[in-house]
C-alpha cells in the first residue's frame, strides 16, 4: 500500500471541484439555449481510480494526461426533464450541484487546515 499524500489529494480534489464547478456554470448559462445537453463531469472516485498511473513526460513536448481537463465532462446521462426546444438543463438540478460544490469545497479546506495545523505542531515539537 502506497503512502497517501493529503496535500496531494486535497489539490486533485480542489482541481475537480473547480473543473465541476466551471461545467455547472456553463450548463446554467446555456439554459435557454435550444438544444443544450447538460453536461456533468465524472465523479472524484473515477478520477482518483484513473490516476493511479502517472505518466512522466520524458520530453516538453509530450502531451501530459490530465483526467481532470475539462474535455471529461460527459453529458448528463439522467436529464430531469427536456424542454420542446431540446434543451436538458434543469436549474434546479444545477443549484443542487452548486450547492454540493460549495460543501465539498468548505469540507476540503477545513480539513486541509487541520492537516497543516497538526504538520505545524509536529514540525515544533520535533526541532
Amino acid at each position: 500500500m502506497e503512502p497517501v499524500y493529503l496535500f496531494d489529494l486535497a489539490s486533485a480534489h480542489q482541481h475537480w471541484l473547480a473543473v465541476r464547478q466551471a461545467t455547472v456554470a456553463e450548463n446554467v448559462a446555456n439554459a435557454n439555449t435550444p438544444g443544450y445537453v447538460g453536461k456533468d463531469v465524472a465523479p472524484f472516485v473515477d478520477v482518483l481510480q484513473q490516476a493511479q498511473l502517472h505518466l512522466n513526460a520524458t520530453q516538453p513536448g509530450h502531451i501530459s494526461s490530465d483526467p481532470l481537463s475539462t474535455d471529461d465532462s460527459a453529458k448528463d446521462s439522467s436529464p430531469w426533464e427536456v424542454v420542446p426546444s431540446g434543451n436538458s438543463v434543469s436549474m434546479e438540478h444545477e443549484m443542487l450541484k452548486a450547492n454540493s460544490v460549495g460543501r465539498d469545497y468548505s469540507m476540503n479546506a477545513a480539513i486541509v487546515k487541520a492537516f497543516s495545523q497538526m504538520f505545524a505542531i509536529s514540525v515544533k515539537a520535533s526541532s
